[in-house]
């Protein structure tokens, strides 16, 4: 696994969930700038199978197992559904 030196390598990178499953690539970073900590990573152009309709969804970074060449969930929903008459893009969102 390589060392990240700075967030901006994380940006492209693919998302895998904990099963293996190519969920996207990071297309952004959540930075809560007053704790200088990242609080999520927004992925783009998801995989159908795990998110309705393709969309880009917020992970929390707290589900994220590792970051290397990959980055790699420790949890991701089953399936990610779309709220009705929501134009932001969903939080994959559980109780975790």
């Amino acid at each position: 696994m390589r060392a990240i030196e700075e967030l901006s390598e994380i940006i492209g990178l693919q998302v895998y969930t904990h099963n293996g499953v190519f969920l996207g690539n990071v297309n952004n970073l959540v930075v809560d700038v007053d704790n200088g900590a990242v609080d999520g990573i927004f992925v783009g152009e998801t995989n159908p199978l795990l998110v309705e309709g393709s969309r880009a969804v917020s992970v929390p970074y707290r589900w994220v197992q590792s970051v290397g060449d990959i980055v790699v969930l420790r949890y991701f929903p089953k399936r990610v559904s779309l709220r009705k008459g929501s134009a932001a893009p969903p939080v994959a969102a559980a109780a975790k």
